[in-house]
């Protein structure tokens, strides 16, 4: 019988993407009572530097913190991490360095995805913050797949980072919504075959039927990953 793996969760950036990643880890899980669903270990932890601030160099590393977090899931009993924030992956090596468990990398996880689900598109349109952006995350990992990429930028990054940061606040609502849709739709109309849902609050106000190309939500990457390799299926190598 398969020894079923404790995840560990580094989470809080922001607290509604964490609880959404853990609603739908719950939902993803096959399970007819309590004990069939996994055991998941959940550092919400809101207070570590903000990550954007930190990568425009304003602002201080949220490395360190993450690395206490990862510490303390390890202690806590987590078999391999997770972290349901894209922008924080710019601070996975410190992670990574920080503990001997596997980290599931959210960027590799969404790009393979995505190469599966739409192996033809050349262009993909990436909704991520500024932070995200900066640190090259998901255009450095498209591009070692031949693949090119399409961002918000000027005006319409603004916008973006405007709308994510009124989600963050609590605003779910239609407006939210259909200025989310027009952003991914501006990619599209550069050229983008496929979006990239590559912020975790994007979820949160646009589903697959939103979008005018496939849509690729990076949480549910995460969650279908997390739920597999927790019941079972060989974890990435570090």
């Amino acid at each position: 019988m398969t020894v079923r793996k404790t995840v560990g969760v580094l989470g809080g950036f922001g607290p509604a993407a964490t609880v959404d990643f853990f609603d739908r880890v719950l939902k993803a899980t096959p399970a007819s009572r309590d004990q069939d669903h996994l055991r998941l270990i959940i550092d919400n932890n809101p207070l570590a530097p903000d990550r954007n601030s930190a990568i425009a160099g304003t602002g201080p590393s949220p490395g360190p913190a993450l690395a206490v977090m990862a510490q303390g899931l390890e202690r806590a009993g987590a078999d391999f991490l997770v972290m349901p924030c894209n922008t924080a992956h710019a601070f996975q090596a410190e992670i990574e360095a920080a503990t001997r468990l596997p980290f599931v990398s959210l960027i590799a996880e969404t790009v393979k995805a995505a190469r599966a689900e739409r192996p033809d598109a050349r262009r993909v349109g990436v909704l991520a913050t500024s932070g995200c952006l900066t640190a090259g995350l998901y255009p450095k990992a498209f591009a070692a797949e031949g693949v090119d990429t399409v961002v918000p930028e000027g005006e319409l990054l603004e916008r973006f980072m405007t709308l994510i940061y009124a989600i963050k606040a609590g605003d779910t609502g239609p407006a939210a919504r259909a200025e989310m849709a027009a952003i991914g739709q501006a990619l599209v109309d550069q050229g983008a075959e496929a979006l990239i849902a590559g912020c975790t609050e994007v979820p949160l106000v646009l589903g697959a039927g939103d979008a005018a190309v496939p849509l690729i939500s990076s949480t549910d990457v995460l969650v279908a990953r997390t739920v597999a390799y927790a019941l079972g299926e060989p974890l990435p190598e570090r």
